[in-house]
């Protein structure tokens, strides 16, 4: 690095606990250095001085303003959230998600339990946000962790909690992934809430569990497997079909034609987790290519550029991709 390319700038934590920034341990610190190993980093209280190649600089100075403007807007960055945001190499942060970042109040989707802000993360996240607006019903596709369904579900809480609906109704195919849901015991609801606990998760994040409790049995929420659509017209509900890739093409129509007046339907799979005996039975994808070009219907491929979950997982999804490519 030659001296005259080397800059030195200073980043202030104003307005907000420094520790608040820094994390346990001063994680965030450990973070940079990880990622910007050749720009030197010295933090003293409110003080955050980066030294080193000007480009790597001004590219660290900015993603620290972004994070220091989330934290005192409220918002508790998670260790995946801090990565995609240090690590430009693997996630380049384009200009639009910098300012995404800042000022996006409107992608502030529901305030969760203990005033958790609940919030679209990713572009694709941000643009489920905005199909919303837009469609009637929504195909969320792509891999695992990418907040593919956790998203849809805060947009229902949303929508549930403003009154813009008087349901929300949450289903699954119930196919075992490698287990047997017969050697379960108790009776065929106590069979299937193992099977549906990641929808009660999410639920359990966004609405007080008593308050969950009291929506679930007036049948103002609703869990239930797929099979129980059958027969049914669903108005004024937020309906979301979880793991659609186990559907076959039959049932994803049945799906599809519950809608009624006022309803709003997201449709989430990932087409490379199917669980059914013969994967080709899965209706996911012919569906979509089936109702894609319809108006009032949107397609968003979710990537592993949106993965919220631990860092790792993007690395083993491509670990296996390659292997199944090979």
């Amino acid at each position: 690095m030659s001296e005259t390319n080397e800059r030195q700038e200073t980043v202030i934590i104003d307005g907000i606990d420094s520790v608040d920034i820094y994390g346990a341990h001063d994680k965030l610190l450990e973070k940079i250095r990880h990622y910007f190993p050749d720009v030197k980093v010295l933090a003293r209280g409110s003080e955050i001085r980066i030294k080193g190649d000007a480009g790597e600089v001004d590219m660290l100075k900015e993603r620290l303003e972004t994070i220091i403007d989330a934290v005192a807007k409220g918002h508790i960055l998670s260790d995946s959230e801090l990565d995609r945001l240090l690590d430009y190499k693997s996630y380049p942060c384009e200009v639009q998600e910098q300012k995404a970042l800042k000022s996006d109040d409107a992608y502030n989707i529901v305030y969760g339990n203990e005033g958790r802000i609940v919030r679209a993360k990713t572009r694709n996240q941000r643009r489920l946000v905005d199909e919303y607006y837009k469609n009637d019903l929504i195909f969320a596709l792509g891999p695992a962790g990418t907040g593919k369904t956790y998203t849809a579900i805060a947009l229902a809480v949303r929508a549930l909690k403003n009154r813009e609906v008087k349901k929300l109704i949450l289903t699954r195919p119930a196919v075992e992934a490698g287990e047997r849901l017969g050697f379960l015991p108790g009776d065929m609801k106590e069979k299937l809430d193992p099977y549906l606990q990641p929808l009660y998760d999410a639920l359990h994040d966004m609405i007080q569990p008593r308050k969950l409790q009291i929506l679930m049995e007036e049948g103002i929420i609703q869990i239930a497997p797929l099979a129980y659509m059958r027969g049914r017209t669903l108005d004024s509900a937020f309906v979301i079909l979880d793991e659609a890739q186990n559907t076959s093409l039959g049932q994803l129509k049945m799906f599809l034609t519950r809608m009624g007046n006022n309803a709003k339907f997201i449709v989430t799979g990932d087409a490379t987790q199917i669980d059914l005996p013969n994967k080709r039975d899965s209706g996911l994808m012919r569906g979509v290519e089936l109702v894609k070009n319809i108006k009032g219907i949107a397609v968003i491929n979710f990537g592993t550029e949106d993965m919220v979950r631990h860092p790792l997982v993007t690395k083993i999804i491509k670990a296996f991709n390659s292997l199944e490519e090979a």
